[in-house]
């Protein structure tokens, strides 16, 4: 083997124990992402005319958190182990094995948002427009603690920052949770909070991230070590690429017809006008 590729270091995924409740690295993840979620939705919510109040938010990221949390683990399992799923159907709630689906945590967000929409008297893209430049830095670090678990690596190559992780067979991979972590977390982040830097159609900035994520994650496919309980059409299509090709597709829909039926309704408004702005 050639010792000049990188050596996984030994990351322990547990932070920290007392007795017996533990605080796993991928955990921290989730809260580092939740937390920045909170801090940016509230600075933007202080802004004047921002159309929501701190209240607003906190009832909008529960829902969504509660979203990820559910939607992700049903979307791992339908998505990707639906086989197992059917042979034993409590594997939907073992939670402790591991395996959320990002598509399937989008579903439950966007179920959370129309949920919210509904019962707050606002418009679906007025929330969706509000949430969308708040998740890409939670999706940063949860690419991180992917990394810091030692799961989803990616293919095997000779690139000279390949790393050898310990449950990839110490080959030489692609370190595929990196490339994620850098296109859909930080590129992304920054893409999204210069866009909504000016007033957008509702419905366009959703839109760009439907797209913007998509096309990252499709890209990134190619270097990630598919599924091998799938094995699609030979492994030169993964699932992660079909499932993000209607995104793409969606999400550039979504922008062509907000620029051409919503242009004239710039988001610089509250997105309702009920009590609950007040």
């Amino acid at each position: 083997m050639n010792q000049g590729f990188l050596t996984y270091p030994h990351i322990d995924p547990v932070l920290l124990a007392i007795g017996p409740i533990s605080i796993r690295w991928y955990g921290l993840m989730y809260l580092l992402g939740f937390a920045f979620a909170m801090w940016l939705a509230n600075r933007r919510a202080d802004k004047p005319n921002s159309g929501w109040n701190r209240e607003q938010v906190s009832d909008l990221l529960f829902l969504g958190f509660l979203g990820v949390v559910v939607g992700g683990r049903i979307g791992y399992v339908i998505f990707y182990n639906f086989g197992l799923f059917l042979d034993n159907p409590l594997y939907l709630f073992e939670v402790w094995t591991g395996g959320m689906s990002f598509h399937g945590g989008l579903l439950g967000v966007i179920s959370a948002m129309a949920y919210y929409a509904y019962r707050n008297n606002r418009t679906f893209f007025g929330v969706a427009d509000f949430i969308a430049p708040l998740i890409p830095f939670g999706l940063g670090v949860g690419r991180i603690g992917n990394f810091m678990n030692d799961e989803l690596w990616g293919r095997v190559t000779d690139v000279p920052w390949a790393v050898m992780f310990p449950s990839g067979g110490y080959l030489p991979r692609h370190p595929s949770q990196l490339y994620e972590a850098f296109l859909e977390g930080f590129v992304l982040l920054l893409i999204l909070n210069f866009f909504i830097r000016k007033p957008r159609p509702a419905g366009a900035v959703s839109g760009l991230f439907l797209m913007g994520y998509g096309t990252f994650r499709f890209i990134v496919e190619y270097f990630r070590e598919p599924d091998a309980q799938l094995g699609l059409f030979g492994n030169w299509i993964s699932m992660g690429q079909i499932l993000s090709t209607p995104m793409i597709l969606i999400g550039g829909a979504m922008i062509f017809w907000a620029y051409k039926y919503n242009a004239k309704s710039l988001n610089t408004q509250p997105a309702n006008a009920s009590e609950d702005n007040k």
